[in-house]
């Protein structure tokens, strides 16, 4: 059985929360550098410049589509939302391509997830903006298959994070309340999906977050190590 950390059993109680939430990118694994040479490809092959990995790191957390419109106008927040579907669409296409090529070069897990995943016995949910198409290859080809009961990805549902629509769903499809179950994050859009649903929420510090400070949004609990929320083996 799983040993969380006092602050986690003065929260749930002492068996600890009865199911996990977790993201994705920024949260379990480093996927900037696959992310910013799918984009850089996008780019070149549409004589733009490239972004580089730091502004690609600031621009992940709303999806596939929302990465694509955000390259395209350098990180202009307005213009990206104003551009057509049809002027993001060649774009895409060619991001898509990019990325499934790239997604298993340089992609690895964060310090400490890998123990983490394999120590928690406790059912777990992904929850990413991530589409499927990316999702179940990466995940396949990281072995972390087995460690999932359900994978929520971007486009499974109508909402996604922010909106608390995927938590709600996986609290019913696990048959788990809210006040039993821990969302695990690197961003405002983990921690505000989280209090909108009632889940207590647990914020990593090496996370992306638009390159804020996740502080900001007010989680339950800041930690640097998913380890942190167990007790020392």
């Amino acid at each position: 059985m799983v040993q969380w950390n006092a602050a986690l059993r003065g929260h749930f109680g002492d068996e600890g929360p009865l199911l996990v939430l977790l993201d994705l990118d920024g949260t379990l694994i480093d996927s900037v550098p696959d992310l910013a040479s799918a984009v850089d490809q996008m780019l070149a092959a549409l004589q733009r410049p490239p972004a580089g990995r730091t502004k690609v790191s600031h621009w992940i957390g709303n999806g596939a589509d929302m990465l694509v419109r955000r390259a395209l106008c350098d990180g202009d927040e307005a213009a990206a939302n104003a551009l057509a579907a049809a002027d993001v669409q060649p774009a895409r296409a060619l991001f898509d391509t990019a990325y499934l090529d790239a997604l298993h070069h340089a992609t690895g897990a964060f310090a400490g997830v890998e123990d983490w995943l394999a120590r928690v016995d406790v059912p777990k949910v992904l929850i990413t903006n991530k589409p499927r198409l990316f999702t179940v290859p990466l995940i396949e080809s990281l072995g972390w298959s087995g460690h999932f009961v359900q994978l929520l990805c971007g486009d499974d549902l109508k909402e996604k994070k922010p909106s608390p629509a995927p938590l709600f769903h996986a609290c019913e499809i696990q048959n788990v309340p809210p006040a039993l179950t821990l969302m695990v994050g690197d961003s405002r859009h983990d921690i505000g999906a989280a209090q909108a649903a009632g889940v207590a929420c647990a914020a990593v510090t090496y996370g992306y977050n638009h390159g804020d400070d996740v502080q900001d949004s007010a989680p339950d609990w800041v930690i640097s190590n998913l380890l942190e929320l167990l007790e020392p083996a």
